[in-house]
């Protein structure tokens, strides 16, 4: 049976009390820090991984950095897969990734850089839209049924003015114009989670099980979220998926996602809204927080093509000097103030309390004597 996340806080309120405890006296606002208290953290960690999230790492980084002006943090945003790879290799510390680790993966591991014996912390703390991308000379929006959108990736649907596309967008001018649907090149976590939503939402129409690396030869492959960003905007015909903060920040149109009977628009308050009403996953650890993402519901004003990325850690280090900075660290990503500051840099959507209650029950997991 799956259980949701209401339903599990009672089960850790105990733990989640002495987590938010610690959170309190650990966090430095993100703005005046007169008054906070001297950090007594110093040293360098490097992480990396998802390509998604690296607006929110970026002003993480410099708020965690302002308030412990001894720590040094480095991200490489070279995607969810090269990021789980270095983490389990140990070259990392801690990565993101816009997907968990499987329980299969988990299983078979090993993670170099965690204690033998020791589990891991996934934390879903950056939670975004997936925004659909496209650039058609004289249209500016769309809207897009997932039977219509599957077929536009998986090459079916060829041209603008296809009878399937109008018939959503009547008062658009369609053009006699090629698709040319663009992907990502690398193993990528927000290509897993499109295709779950594709897979899930048109399973008559897209037939690929959920990936990281895209399951067709069509189309045109791009590296990383900017090279979607940057193929689809400098092409005619174009349409792609990608971080809505990066749609945002390059002005491209997007799509309008049918749910039950109207067309919503990607908002981080859509996202944030699924998320909530999606249960954890189940048979994994502690401090192990998988969502599994319900992307067929029809409530209203709900966004179905979500991607929740994760913050992964060790409970236990090897090198035990990491776990203070990068407990902290995590901290303060979870934290109101960090979770503000990510939205207000990338257009993510902060997490809820409930779901933060959980999230710092698992920070305080992590072995740091």
């Amino acid at each position: 049976m799956k259980i949701s996340r209401i339903a599990q806080v009672g089960a850790v309120a105990a733990v989640a009390a002495l987590a938010l405890a610690g959170c309190a006296s650990n966090e430095t606002p993100a703005g005046d820090n007169t008054d906070a208290p001297e950090s007594n953290l110093s040293g360098e960690i490097a992480g990396g991984g998802a390509s998604s999230q690296e607006v929110a790492v970026q002003a993480w980084t410099a708020g965690f950095q302002t308030a412990n002006p001894d720590v040094t943090i480095t991200y490489d945003p070279a995607g969810s897969g090269a990021g789980r790879e270095s983490f389990q290799a140990g070259a990392f510390p801690f990565a993101g990734s816009d997907r968990a680790f499987t329980v299969e993966e988990i299983e078979e591991g090993p993670f170099d850089a965690c204690v033998e014996g020791s589990g891991i912390v996934e934390l879903p703390t950056y939670i975004s839209p997936i925004a659909v991308i496209f650039n058609v000379e004289g249209v500016d929006s769309l809207n897009l049924d997932a039977a219509t959108m599957a077929g536009l990736f998986a090459g079916t649907i060829t041209n603008w003015n296809d009878p399937a596309i109008a018939a959503l967008n009547p008062d658009a001018t369609l053009p006699d114009l090629a698709v040319t649907p663009v992907h990502r090149a690398d193993d990528s976590g927000t290509t897993e989670n499109f295709t779950d939503y594709l897979f899930q939402a048109a399973p008559d129409v897209w037939t690929s099980e959920p990936d990281g690396v895209w399951p067709l030869a069509s189309g045109e492959a791009a590296q990383g979220t900017s090279g979607v960003v940057s193929a689809v905007a400098g092409g005619n015909g174009t349409i792609g998926y990608a971080d809505a903060s990066r749609a945002a920040e390059e002005g491209l149109s997007t799509a309008a996602v049918k749910v039950g009977e109207e067309f919503v628009e990607y908002s981080p308050e859509a996202a944030a809204a699924i998320v909530d009403a999606s249960p954890f996953e189940e048979g994994r650890g502690e401090a192990d927080l998988a969502i599994e993402l319900q992307r067929t519901s029809t409530e209203a004003g709900v966004y179905p093509i979500v991607l929740i990325s994760y913050m992964i850690a060790c409970q236990e280090y090897v090198d035990a000097s990491v776990a203070p900075i990068v407990k902290g660290y995590l901290e303060y990503v979870a934290s109101p103030d960090g979770q503000d500051a990510a939205a207000e840099a990338a257009g993510s959507a902060p997490i809820s309390d409930t779901l933060r209650a959980q999230v710092d029950a698992a920070i305080d997991t992590i072995v740091t004597e």
